[in-house]
């Protein structure tokens, strides 16, 4: 009976190992996903800055064109 349970507790433990394993593997690759969702909303922002800049410097001039 003993050698049951030790064949039993032996293979719970190798599934909680593979399950372990699987679930470090999906960090990584959420690890992954998350740095190149970061990279592109930093892009983002970089692209959101210029466009307010240009679209700033257009009002600018609008407001320059109206006073004279």
């Amino acid at each position: 009976m003993s050698l049951e349970l030790l064949s039993k507790l032996e293979s719970k433990i190798q599934n909680a190992l593979e399950a372990i394993e699987l679930q470090k593997m999906e960090i990584d690759e959420l690890k992954q996903t998350n740095s190149e969702l970061n990279t592109e909303n930093e892009k983002l922002k970089q692209d959101l800055s210029s466009w307010n800049d240009k679209v700033n410097g257009l009002v600018g001039l609008l407001n320059d064109e109206i006073s004279e």
